[in-house]
Order: structure tokens, then C-alpha cells, then sequence
């Protein structure tokens, strides 16, 4: 990650919220797509060396983005985001779940509420905000200790090279 931007990442457990603000070193537009676009999402979603692959995307409201993350060893993890509100290149919120590879929601894990904001700032770069919601404490906390700090910051650290990369 470039040193000069922004990479703030934190927990609320009172309000069951994690926090994250990223400035990416690209312009609102080609930030916006890679978040949006499945092709897009493919290339970064995952933590490496795990890779995403999306079986389907509709990305409007009602639509929701259904994928996999998949380990070296072919190990995979179904997962689906489901889209309500969508107002192009300003914000998004869908609701996540671990899910099958039909799309049924596995309800043995906690499911999170999005809400992912994006801001063109100076110089060409673009600040994306997010606001994950969880309904209790007890499915933040197991979330935090199944990886998702240190998975969702590698995560968007491939959105940097993949950004770089496309520069």
C-alpha cells in the first residue's frame, strides 16, 4: 500500500460496527467499477493466496452477487451479497452471507449489513468508506476472530496493485 493514503480500520463494540476509510490512488470511476464490476471483483475480492470466483452478479437493487473464494488447495467458501440501495459512484448497501453453491444462506453464520460510500478526492483519488453492521456483539466478535480484519486489509491491498497495475 502506498504510505500516503489513508487506511483506517475499527471496531465498535458497542454498536457492533466495524469502520473502515481507504483512499485508493485512482479516480472515482475506476474505483467505483472494480467494486461493482464482477471481472473486477475477481481480480481482488479474495486474500491471497485464496482467489474469488462469481458464479452471478446482478448489480442493482433486489440483485445480489453470488461467488466463492477458493484456497490453493481447492477448498472453497460460498458466499452472496445481496444489493438494496445503489446510487452510482456515491454509495451501495447490500447485506452479506456465507452461503451453498445454490445461493442458500448458511444460517450458522453471522450475516452483515454494508453500507460503502465513495468520495472523489484531490488529486485523482477516491476515498471509499464502510460501515458493517452485525447484529449482535457475539457475530461481530466471530467474525473478527475468523480473520476478517487481516483478510478484508489484504483484500484491499490487491485493489491497490490491481489499480496500480491498470495506471
Amino acid at each position: 500500500m502506498n504510505a500516503n493514503l489513508l487506511m483506517n480500520f475499527s471496531i465498535d463494540k458497542k454498536t457492533n460496527k466495524v469502520f473502515v476509510e481507504r483512499e485508493f490512488a485512482a479516480p472515482l470511476p475506476t474505483v467505483w467499477a472494480a467494486w461493482t464490476q464482477k471481472e473486477l471483483l475477481d481480480q481482488w475480492w479474495a486474500p491471497k493466496p485464496w482467489k474469488a470466483v462469481t458464479k452471478s452478479m446482478d448489480f442493482t437493487p433486489s440483485g445480489y452477487w453470488h461467488y466463492y473464494m477458493e484456497s490453493p488447495e481447492g477448498e472453497r467458501h460460498w458466499c452472496r451479497a445481496d444489493y438494496y440501495e445503489i446510487e452510482k459512484e456515491v454509495f451501495y448497501t447490500a447485506q452479506d452471507a456465507f452461503c451453498d453453491e445454490e445461493g442458500n444462506i448458511n444460517m450458522e453464520f453471522p450475516r452483515c449489513d454494508w453500507r460503502n460510500s465513495y468520495y472523489s478526492m484531490p488529486d485523482g483519488k477516491t476515498k471509499v468508506t464502510i460501515e458493517a453492521t452485525y447484529k449482535s456483539l457475539e457475530d461481530l466478535e466471530q467474525i473478527i476472530r475468523m480473520g476478517f480484519q487481516e483478510g478484508f486489509t489484504m483484500a484491499l491491498q490487491n485493489l491497490d496493485e490491481l489499480l496500480n497495475n491498470g495506471n
